[in-house]
């Protein structure tokens, strides 16, 4: 393999453009806290952004939804403004000299003043340059996050002349309730001015701001000179962001921390070697690992301890808490790459989970910091949990989270819960689907009957997941139970509904069993972030049942064909799938097309692999790979916190998680002529390609695997466990 460092091969920019929502600053691998720009996106920062309003502490990458926006942001100024508002004293900037790299990020703004970021796992650092012999200032908002969600309080305090302190509490994100974080910010050199506003004003020399929503921080005032700033976050309290603050930064510069994030990334990024003489290939695999692995993030403090879902504080004694779980995306493909590649993490990732469930008395959807936002549909938990314990990352818990499962899967939280669960629970156990029905009242973000259609095929994908758990625990009851639930989603199959010329379609059903009327397969209602053409490949679990419904194994592939577009892909693939195929990145209704930008059909591809046809999943896979590219608008739709990101290392790789629970992976054609995986329990396995060639359409004449010689459909986890080498044959079609 060649000796390129990974490090450089990664374009932090890439998704920073078109919905993308990654952000270019520094963060550690699953840090908890960073050090980036900050404009007037709702994710915080955006490549058409002409401003930069401060460098903040916290991100999220890849969200659909708003959050804090980068929370107690920093902006370097000479002067002090006159008006202390981030809108009106942002900094222009350009792009030149522009750098963004794993832990490191560096801009020039227009008033001539160098920022640098960098960071450790719980305190975004940045150093600022200010012009020669010029007075340095540097202004710490605390009372402004994103436009779309205000900071409800806040609090700041000068506390010597080298640290300032505060707190800031904002909404969770997409309808979560204010939460409080406090932060400890401390400089390599003492200030000589200082002093805090609020609604009233600028306070010259006063250390205290404090109060309800309104304009709030602080200045400092420095002597020519570079100035570094280290900002510590914590969930717990003041002493926990400080004693982050002094654990993680004691006694080092910016460049010793730039230099341990780098080295940290090169360790975690080196998991995988790829082979490729485009450098542009490099950089878009690298960056998509990149962002596999910057969540879920830290949740703990250095001390171990955290705020849990009961508002407790809680300790984590030799593990790791994580936090902010995206289940609804990362159950799809970024939870099979992580529970892949690093076997520690993913433990740790389960044990936090049930942590959820221990303490706020059941399993999130989506949970944000320490509290449940409801965010979503459909039961992704289970999925989720489920292919952690088949990739052994639930080793002394498989009884314990076995059981939270069942909880979840038969019933729903009590009125009292923040949680809404399986909201759809009650007609779904009786009747064997979720209703439709926009008035159901919802805590938080969304209810499953609001997405009835979309949300029983998710329960019985959940339901099927959990059949094979409970099969292999021993219940077996339960698994026979679960595998018929597995079966609902036919229930919803309604074979006299007629589109664009193929007959049967999943159509939403009302409470006492009707069909929805009217209907059409491409449009909104009862399908989340979707319509019928998408959700109707939502059945992987079941392709007996499935293909049943559409006709047959030749009909199901004429329907996948007009789905693809199939033979226009064989033509030109990069054009037909910038216009045939969805192409906005919230483009959810009405529409007959794949869509690439969002989670519900990523897995589609590999249904032609499924009823019999791979060499087509090769085709659509490779189309679809042409959306990543070595730019800012390099992802396709919202990145949702390394979802797609993970969606492109497995299909670069040539393999796809396409079946939860089940541990199988379906191959198709890799894209490099060699790649390495390294695995944390020392085995490799190695996938060869002689002959691959992005630039033409290529699908897999045979896969050999150790001394087998084989047409594979199946990729087993044991067999990459063990380590092996899989060496793939590829034909190249001729268009």
């Amino acid at each position: 393999m060649d000796s390129l460092d990974p490090i450089e091969s990664v374009n932090t920019f890439i998704g920073t453009k078109d919905e993308g929502n990654t952000f270019p600053g520094a963060s550690m691998p699953f840090g908890k806290t960073h050090s980036s720009p900050i404009g007037s996106h709702y994710a915080g920062y955006r490549y058409d952004d002409q401003q930069i309003r401060g460098f903040g502490h916290f991100f999220l990458s890849g969200a659909g939804c708003w959050e804090q926006g980068g929370l107690a942001p920093i902006l370097p100024v000479t002067q002090l403004p006159n008006a202390f508002d981030h809108k009106r004293y942002a900094a222009s900037y350009t792009h030149d000299g522009e750098i963004g790299k794993p832990g490191y990020y560096k801009v020039k703004l227009a008033n001539d003043i160098t920022v640098e970021c960098t960071a450790t796992t719980r305190a975004g650092v940045e150093r600022y340059t200010f012009p020669n012999g010029v007075n340095g200032t540097l202004l710490i908002n605390v009372g402004q996050a994103n436009d779309k969600e205000p900071v409800s309080a806040s609090s700041v305090k000068v506390l010597d002349d080298r640290t300032i302190t505060g707190t800031v509490e904002t909404q969770a994100f997409c309808g979560g309730r204010p939460y409080l974080t406090h932060f400890t910010t401390r400089f390599d050199r003492p200030f000589h001015q200082f002093g805090t506003w609020g609604p009233t004003g600028p306070k010259p020399g006063q250390r205290d701001s404090a109060g309800g929503a309104g304009l709030r921080g602080a200045w400092v005032t420095f002597t020519p000179g570079p100035v570094t700033a280290t900002t510590a976050l914590s969930q717990v309290d003041a002493q926990g962001a400080t004693n982050n603050l002094e654990t993680e930064t004691a006694g080092k510069t910016f460049d010793d921390l730039r230099n341990d994030a780098r080295n940290a990334w090169r360790d975690e990024l080196s998991c995988i070697e790829i082979e490729t003489d485009d450098w542009d290939e490099r950089a878009v695999f690298y960056t998509a690992l990149y962002h596999v692995l910057l969540q879920p993030l830290t949740g703990s403090d250095a001390d171990g301890r955290y705020r849990g879902f009961d508002n407790q504080v809680h300790q984590a004694d030799g593990w790791t808490y994580y936090e902010y779980y995206s289940l609804w995306d990362t159950y799809r493909a970024h939870n099979q790459l992580l529970a892949l590649l690093r076997t520690k993490r993913s433990q740790d990732i389960a044990r936090s989970v049930l942590a959820i469930h221990e303490q706020g008395g059941w399993l999130p959807r989506w949970a944000y910091a320490n509290q449940e936002t409801n965010c979503m549909t459909g039961d992704p938990v289970t999925p989720f949990l489920v292919d952690l314990w088949r990739f052994g990352h639930l080793q002394g818990l498989e009884e314990q989270a076995y059981r939270a499962l069942v909880q979840n899967a038969d019933g729903i939280p009590p009125a009292a819960s923040r949680f809404q669960g399986r909201s759809g629970n009650p007609n779904y156990l009786a009747n064997g689907f979720v209703q439709y029905d926009k008035r159901f009242p919802k805590k938080g973000q969304d209810t499953d009957p609001h997405h009835g259609a979309s949300a029983t095929l998710e329960y019985a994908l959940a339901d099927a997941t959990l059949a094979i758990m409970a099969g292999e625990l021993g219940h077996a009851e339960d698994a026979e139970r679960l595998r018929l639930r597995g079966l609902n989603h036919r229930n919803l199959w309604d074979a006299s509904v007629t589109d664009r010329g193929f007959t049967g379609f999943p159509r939403p059903k009302l409470q006492n069993g009707a069909w929805l009327n009217p209907y059409t397969p491409q449009g909104p209602e009862g399908f989340h972030e979707g319509t019928a053409w998408q959700y109707q490949w939502l059945a992987q679990h079941d392709i007996t049942g499935l293909l049943t419904a559409l006709g047959g194994k030749a009909a199901a592939e004429a329907r996948l064909d007009d789905f693809f577009a199939y033979s226009d892909l064989l033509v030109d693939p990069k054009r037909t799938v910038r216009e045939k195929w969805v192409v906005g990145p919230y483009d959810y209704y009405n529409q007959f097309r794949y869509n690439p930008n969002n989670e519900p059909d990523l897995h589609a591809p590999w249904m032609y692999a499924l009823i019999g046809k791979p060499e087509k999943t090769s085709v659509v896979v490779r189309a679809a790979q042409t959306l990543f590219v070595n730019g800012p608008a390099g992802v396709t739709g919202n990145d949702d916190l390394g979802t797609m990101s993970a969606w492109y290392v497995f299909s670069a790789l040539g393999m796809y998680p396409a079946v939860p629970g089940t541990g199988e992976f379906v191959p198709h054609a890799p894209r490099f002529t060699r790649a390495v995986i390294h695995l944390e329990n020392g085995e490799d396995v190695v996938i060869t390609a002689e002959h691959a060639d992005v630039t033409k359409t290529q699908v897999v004449q045979r896969i050999r695997s150790g001394w087998l010689s084989k047409t594979k459909d199946r990729i087993e986890l044991a067999e990459l466990r063990s380590g092996t080498t899989l060496e793939v044959d590829l034909h190249t079609l001729s268009n």
